[in-house]
């Protein structure tokens, strides 16, 4: 397994961008076997270079997670990146978690503050941390880890005082020893640009992966923005409700939709594409065939 610092130095000096996948653990045995039997191999078969698994509110689902992980890595031998959250646990409980997942084989953390379970407001556990770049500072000092953060484009939801008070914090976690970071989703491509191209004016040469979201239906799409804050642009917003119920016909809209953001975002020098597939591989996988970027072993019919 690599560290993913290393991946996406290799890459660039191939001037190619990294492809990595995003899963959560699945909540019933159904989903969990969607996931580990059909997701996962299908999308395997495009070749990423690293698939990442969430850690749920509060860690909730660490176990699920470490599973998921373990199974990415010895049994596809694919690049696994960890989540993991301040929520809820002291700094002796994380430490466990993490040498829990360095016997497991993890070589990448993706060191995040994290949502209390049911929402609502942050609160600092006792003997925990406030602040991911604290995370990110303690997991640098155990050393043996490629460290990823989060960046927010359009700024974090819950930063009051602005997007470029946000981006100096995502800088903070950069010197802290994060190594990669990876945006929330969003989609309007200026938003990124104006992000990376503050952060670049900063002294930030740290690769900024941008997170694309596939959309699926216009109810999940503004759902998932309500939650996180990503504005949909007024024209795109017109185009989701002119499909209203028609599901289908809105996932071939977002098929297009990100492949052409995509293009754009590869045109403009974005170092790699992290999908957040929502554990689905068809919109995924049409988007890298539009992009020709699916790997050789991409099967037609996944």
């Amino acid at each position: 397994m690599e560290f993913i610092r290393d991946i996406f130095a290799r890459k660039a000096a191939l001037r190619q961008p990294v492809i990595s996948f995003e899963f959560f653990p699945a909540k019933t045995e159904e989903g969990e076997r969607n996931l580990l039997e059909k997701t996962i191999p299908a999308l395997k078969a495009l070749q990423p270079d690293y698939c990442s698994v969430t850690y749920g509110a509060g860690g909730g689902t660490r176990e699920k997670t470490l599973l998921t992980v373990d199974r990415l890595q010895r049994q596809h031998q694919l690049t696994a990146l960890f989540h993991l959250t301040c929520v809820g646990s002291t700094a002796e409980q994380l430490r466990a978690v993490l040498l829990e997942a360095r016997a497991l084989g993890v070589k990448n953390i993706l060191a995040l503050r994290g949502d209390p379970p049911g929402g609502g407001e942050f609160r600092k556990t006792e003997g925990g941390f406030e602040f991911s770049y604290q995370l990110v500072a303690f997991i640098k000092e155990m050393g043996g880890f490629c460290i990823g953060a989060a960046g927010f484009p359009e700024g974090h939801i819950a930063c009051q005082e602005g997007r470029e008070v946000d981006w100096d914090r995502l800088k903070a976690k950069i010197d802290c020893g994060a190594d990669f970071v990876l945006t929330q989703l969003f989609f309007n491509n200026a938003d990124f640009f104006r992000f990376r191209d503050y952060l670049a004016r900063k002294g930030v040469a740290t690769p900024l992966c941008p997170g694309i979201i596939p959309i699926l239906s216009a109810q999940q799409i503004k759902r998932f923005t309500a939650l996180c804050g990503a504005a949909l642009p007024a024209p795109l917003q017109a185009r989701l409700e002119q499909y209203g119920d028609d599901d289908e016909g809105c996932a071939e809209f977002g098929i297009e939709y990100a492949t052409r953001q995509c293009e754009e975002l590869l045109r403009a020098g974005a170092p790699g594409l992290h999908f957040y597939t929502l554990n689905k591989a068809r919109s995924t996988t049409r988007i890298l065939r539009n992009l020709k970027l699916a790997g050789e072993a991409a099967n037609p019919a996944a």
